[in-house]
């Protein structure tokens, strides 16, 4: 067992040293330039060298003791506008061009670059760039005379570009296209030059125009000359040519009319032929379209009315059948909630009949019999029934009493005439054991005993 795993650990281990080997290893895209810098070998004189450049291959970098980065070779593109450039004359000129460099793919240029450009971003090479071309049109400039700058451009361009690239090439680059727009200068030398130019070919061309249209002229008379002769020898052959021709037209026009005129006649009887078939062949389709027409029109008219009957039919069959849907739904709808609500009622009802059932039960187990229940209840509305005694009279609308009493007593029992009055009023309240012996009940003890009369 352990040695199993013993084994299964070195094959992880070597899967790992040879998969770690394989990533170390960089292919360079052709867009590019693989640099490798750090322990990389000594050059054929004995030196050591700083990096290795590698366009369009691959390589190992060994772990450790050497490292890469990429070069891109994408061209960079730049405005270098010169101003107030000194030329050989001491005349200021401005020179807007526009060049276009890339890191070259040679050898040595190559080294260069990984020297002096590995790690710069494309704008501080772009910048780098634009300062080493400024000073080397600057010296272009001065070497020549504006008439050459001007003028010749292809050697401007060709000088220009040659020290360029000599100077690019110390760091790397390498000098793609160079594209000089007008060239200016600001005493107006060369505008004066270019209206020079323009005056002296505006007078030659003038020149040539005036010998060009003198020899015109010339050309003009003789051929004016040579072609009446011609005319003239033309137009008599072309007279006598004219009258054989007519004669002989003469003689075919004649003919034609002939055969015209035979054709035609032969050409009208068959149009008339054709004409009266065409007629009658077009009268009996006339007629079968017709028929066809009518039987069509009265099929069509029939199955309208047939259609709408059956349709009209069907449709008051539905509506029928949904009204009367409608109604049993209705009905039936009404009748559910009938019985809903009765039965929720009678449901109410046996509910308070059954807590009013058990709580009478409940107050008889508590006191002991029913009467003592009874009682009970009694007095609890005591004061329900007293306040019906009060309404009995609260409401005698009474405006004015007037009572004379003398103050003596003038009843059997010796009260005035005001007592007995009062004493009549509250007579006239039903007493409580009268209203309970209406009742079927017997006044409780604990609220008065009947006097004995």
């Amino acid at each position: 067992m352990y040695q199993i795993i013993a084994i299964a650990v070195l094959v992880v281990i070597v899967f790992s040293a040879f998969m770690a080997i394989l990533s170390r290893y960089r292919k360079c895209p052709s867009d590019k330039v693989l640099v490798i810098y750090g322990k990389v070998g000594r050059d054929s004189d004995g030196s050591t060298r700083s990096a290795r450049c590698i366009h369009g291959g691959a390589a190992f970098i060994v772990p450790v003791i050497q490292s890469y980065q990429y070069m891109d070779l994408t061209p960079i593109s730049m405005n270098v506008d010169l101003r107030n450039a000194l030329s050989k004359q001491n005349i200021r000129v401005d020179v807007p061009s526009r060049f276009t460099v890339g890191i070259s793919t040679e050898p040595s240029v190559m080294q260069n670059a990984a020297e002096r450009l590995l790690g710069l971003k494309m704008a501080e090479v772009q910048e780098l760039a634009r300062d080493i071309i400024f000073g080397q049109l600057r010296l272009v400039v001065a070497t020549m005379d504006i008439e050459e700058i001007n003028s010749d451009r292809d050697k401007f361009l060709a000088a220009v570009s040659a020290n360029v690239e000599n100077e690019l090439k110390k760091i790397g680059l390498r000098l793609i296209n160079v594209n000089v727009t007008d060239i200016n200068d600001e005493s107006g030398y060369i505008e004066a030059l270019g209206k020079e130019a323009a005056a002296k070919a505006i007078n030659d061309a003038k020149k040539s125009v005036a010998e060009k249209d003198r020899d015109g002229e010339i050309g003009q008379a003789e051929a004016h000359r040579d072609q009446r002769i011609r005319v003239s020898e033309a137009n008599a052959l072309a007279i006598k040519g004219e009258n054989d021709s007519k004669i002989e037209v003469s003689r075919s026009e004649a003919k034609r009319r002939e055969q015209e005129a035979e054709a035609l006649k032969i050409a009208m009887a068959a149009e008339a032929v054709q004409q009266a078939r065409a007629k009658a062949e077009a009268y009996k389709a006339q007629q079968e379209a017709e028929l066809v027409r009518f039987e069509l029109e009265k099929t069509r008219g029939q199955a309208d009315v047939i259609a709408k009957a059956q349709i009209s039919k069907e449709q008051a069959e539905i509506e029928a059948e949904a009204d009367a849907s409608v109604l049993r739904r209705k009905a039936q709808g009404e009748a559910d909630a009938i019985y809903a609500k009765l039965e929720a009622q009678a449901r109410g009802s046996r509910e308070i009949l059954e807590k009013q059932a058990e709580g009478m039960a409940k107050l008889i187990e508590v006191s002991g019999d029913a009467n003592s229940a009874v009682k009970l209840i009694i007095a609890d509305k005591l004061e329900d029934l007293t306040r019906i005694q009060v309404e009995a009279i609260k409401n005698i609308k009474i405006d004015k009493v007037t009572v004379w009493d003398s103050g003596q007593g003038t009843s059997e029992d010796g009260k005035t005439s005001t007592a007995g009055f009062l004493s009549g009023m509250l007579k006239s309240v039903p007493p409580l054991s009268d209203l309970f012996n209406q009742s079927g009940m017997e006044l409780p003890e604990l609220l008065g005993k009947k006097v004995d009369e």
